[in-house]
C-alpha cells in the first residue's frame, strides 16, 4: 500500500513538472515530445512519467499518436477563439466579485507585478511577460472568493497553449488594459473593472482573426504566447 502512495505521489510531481515545461513554452505547438529522454531529465522511471503523460492528453494539451509518439497539441485559430470568448465572460464576472474582497495588499502586488510587466514589455520578452500575466490575473481570481468559478478559469487556462501568432504588436496593449484593470479596482468601480477585462480578451480575439487572413499562425511557434 505505502508504494503504491508513494508511486502516485511520484506520478503527481512528474505531472507538475511537465505542465511546468509546458506553461514555460518548453514545447512548440505540433513538436514531438520526447518520453524517454524527460524521464532521464526528471529523474524518473518510465511508469510516472507516461501516467503524467497520458493525464495531460486527457486535458487536451498533449496527443499520443499511434506508432508516430507523443506531440505537444496546437489550438487552431477556432479553439483559440472560443477559449477566449468563454474567458471573456467568466473573467467579467471574476472582476465584479472580487471589486468586492479586493483590498490593499492584493492591490499593492498587483501594482508591483504590472512594473515587472512594463520591463518586460520594453525588452518584448514574451515568456516572461506570459509568467507575469498569469500572476495578475490569477490575483483577480483569488480575490473573486469564489472557488467554483476560479477553477472554470483554471480549466480554461489549461487549454490555453503556446498559440503560435506573433502578438508582440499588440504587446504594449495588453500591458495598457492590465492597467485599466488595477485603476478600476482602486476606484471600486465595477463597471470599469468588467469593461477592461472585455477589452483585453476581445483584443485578443481580433488579433487571432487577423493572423488567421495570412500565415502567420503556422509560421509563429517561436514566437507563440499563452497569456492574456
Amino acid at each position: 500500500m505505502m508504494i503504491k502512495v508513494s508511486k502516485e505521489r511520484l506520478s503527481n510531481q512528474v505531472y507538475a513538472i511537465l505542465k511546468g515545461m509546458i506553461a514555460d513554452h518548453r514545447f512548440n505547438p505540433g513538436t514531438r515530445v520526447n518520453v524517454e529522454q524527460l524521464a532521464k531529465e526528471v529523474g524518473a522511471s518510465r511508469t510516472p512519467v507516461w501516467e503524467a503523460v497520458h493525464r495531460l492528453v486527457q486535458e487536451g494539451l498533449l496527443e499520443n499518436i499511434p506508432n508516430r509518439g507523443v506531440f505537444m497539441c496546437a489550438l487552431t485559430p477556432g479553439q483559440a477563439i472560443e477559449l477566449y470568448t468563454v474567458r471573456e465572460t467568466l473573467e467579467a464576472l471574476a472582476a465584479r466579485l472580487a471589486i468586492q474582497n479586493m483590498d490593499e495588499k492584493t492591490m499593492s502586488k498587483m501594482k508591483k507585478c504590472l512594473e515587472d510587466q512594463y520591463e518586460v514589455v520594453r525588452k518584448e520578452d514574451l515568456v516572461t511577460y506570459s509568467r507575469l500575466d498569469y500572476d495578475f490575473h490569477a490575483m483577480v481570481y483569488e480575490a473573486s472568493g469564489n472557488r467554483t468559478l476560479q477553477e472554470m478559469l483554471e480549466a480554461v487556462k489549461n487549454k490555453m497553449r503556446p498559440i503560435a501568432m506573433h502578438i508582440t504588436p499588440i504587446l504594449a496593449s495588453l500591458y495598457h488594459d492590465h492597467v485599466e484593470i488595477l485603476e478600476a479596482f482602486q476606484e471600486r468601480n465595477p463597471d470599469k473593472a468588467e469593461a477592461a477585462f472585455r477589452k483585453h480578451n476581445h483584443q485578443m480575439i481580433v488579433q487571432i482573426q487577423a493572423s488567421m487572413k495570412t500565415d502567420e499562425w503556422k509560421e509563429a511557434p517561436t514566437k507563440g504566447a499563452n497569456l492574456t
